[in-house]
């Protein structure tokens, strides 16, 4: 009886820490943005990705991420229209660690003083959800602007030339 409660606290603890591990890496819980990257090749990230995508971002960007009307063109408020996030807009032009700060603490948080209708999402999307949400950006991306985008990533980091 004794030997097998301390082997059931470590299998327990053992489950506890693997469950946290994953809210961790999934979920960004702890929000260190450092540890977690869009991947368009993981179905799980796209799929959440697309989830809070269409919870929170295709109201202005587009379903099917075309972005709004005359998108370049600043309204009469002098703001410009949300752009598309698909190979027609300039998304892709951007790393995804601009792109996560853009989206977590807003454009002004890079841009001082800069006017826009983006809200930041810092305290209503976890990391993990601001990253999955790249990662279903990037999968509707053609072949061509995913490599170019790894590429930005890779020349970003120092890892490339």
């Amino acid at each position: 009886m004794t030997t097998r409660l301390p082997r059931a606290w470590l299998v327990g603890i053992g489950v506890a820490a693997a469950i946290l591990l994953g809210a961790v890496f999934v979920f960004g819980i702890g929000g260190n943005s450092q540890r977690l990257r869009a991947d368009p090749a993981d179905a799980t990230q796209v799929a959440l990705g697309e989830q809070v995508y269409r919870g929170h971002c295709a109201s202005c960007h587009g379903e099917k991420l075309e972005g709004q009307p005359h998108w370049r063109a600043r309204r009469a408020d002098g703001r410009l229209p949300a752009p598309p996030h698909d190979e027609a807009g300039h998304t892709w032009h951007h790393p995804e660690e601009m792109l996560f700060r853009m989206t977590k603490e807003g454009l002004a948080s890079m841009l001082p003083g800069y006017q826009s209708d983006m809200p930041r999402y810092q305290g209503v999307l976890t990391d993990g959800e601001i990253w999955a949400v790249l990662a279903f950006i990037k999968s509707r991306w053609p072949p061509k602007v995913q490599q170019f985008h790894a590429d930005l990533a890779r020349r970003a980091s120092g890892q490339g030339n």
